[in-house]
């Protein structure tokens, strides 16, 4: 038997593990249902979805955060072979196929076939279809990525989390292209915007869009690394696309608290901030940034951060530091 290699010599620090997002951003109870996954546990991730009914939108974001789980395609097939009827079995074992696909574990068609099984177990579901969409944004066509958000679309259309992957599947299109003010994901995201309810948080949705057109024109070195230095926030559609979602923002919090949701009563708002804060650390309004980094607190998201060289703990730390020496 080999010996376990020795340990480090005195003097030399440990690498750090970097932290890491947490799937369930402020929901403290699917953080709890994680937990219990982790440890064999799959009937909590049972109780919690029952519990959730028809929410669809906390349903999408519970579900791909359970699928997303090292474990989860273990204790889905184990739940799957418990209850061969449920529409919540099949649907965790949809989501955890493609999370598997993702990583490189499983073939597309797979998941892609367990999706739909889970579609025709829940009719009204558009969850098995959010989880088409995130497979088809990273091993399908567009015509594949279109029809599957149209599904959800014609199932909730509202639902937040699918205009978010949509603008990351449509900023992704032509991206070795300088930017294109009519470039379709910024006429995607304002249409969305317009059609949605007062109340709706895809008042968000064209920050969202100038954020995920950055971070591919970045990535394709068309943009400089730091987002802050880039005349992608200067333009006039990006100072009005803010202007109208910080003041969304404002009106929506002060009657949208509490809840499962936390603060921002909203599965996911905290992506929804994190967007907004980053917009303002890169419109050079650093207080306003600070605040609202200080308010997102630990519940790091990795949605407006996908950008090279970008930590969010360091941004949060130089918006604060900046804003602390502008007073």
């Amino acid at each position: 038997m080999t010996p376990p290699p020795p340990p480090p010599p005195l003097g030399r620090a440990r690498r750090k593990a970097p932290a890491g997002v947490r799937p369930a951003l402020d929901d403290t109870e699917l953080a709890a249902s994680l937990d219990a996954l982790a440890q064999g546990r799959w009937t909590a991730a049972r109780a919690l979805l029952a519990a959730t009914g028809t929410d669809w939108d906390r349903r999408g974001h519970r579900l791909l955060a359970l699928g997303a789980a090292r474990t989860g395609a273990v204790w889905a097939r184990e739940w799957q072979l418990a209850e061969p009827d449920s529409p919540d079995a099949a649907a965790f074992t949809a989501a955890a196929a493609v999370h598997r696909v993702l990583r490189g574990k499983e073939a597309a068609e797979a998941a892609r076939e367990s999706c739909l099984t889970a579609a025709r177990m829940a009719p009204d579901d558009p969850t098995p279809w959010l989880a088409l969409l995130l497979l088809a944004r990273a091993t399908g066509t567009p015509d594949a990525r279109e029809h599957a958000f149209d599904q959800v679309r014609a199932r909730h259309p509202g639902h937040h989390h699918a205009h978010h992957l949509m603008a990351a599947c449509l900023a992704e299109h032509q991206p070795g292209d300088t930017d294109d003010p009519l470039h379709q994901v910024y006429d995607f995201a304002a249409w969305a915007a317009e059609q949605a309810p007062a109340d709706s948080p895809l008042a968000v949705l064209p920050v969202v869009a100038h954020a995920e057109r950055y971070r591919v024109l970045a990535a394709a070195g068309l943009e400089p690394a730091d987002p802050a230095a880039s005349g992608h926030w200067a333009t006039r559609r990006a100072r009005q696309a803010m202007k109208a979602a910080f003041d969304w923002w404002l009106e929506w919090e002060g009657t949208h608290k509490g809840s499962t949701g936390g603060a921002t009563g909203h599965p996911r708002g905290m992506v929804d901030l994190n967007f907004l804060a980053h917009a303002k650390y890169c419109e050079g309004r650093l207080a306003e940034a600070a605040a609202l980094f200080h308010r997102i607190g630990p519940h790091v998201t990795a949605e407006p951060w996908g950008y090279p060289d970008r930590d969010p703990a360091r941004a949060f730390r130089a918006a604060r530091d900046l804003a602390l020496r502008a007073t």
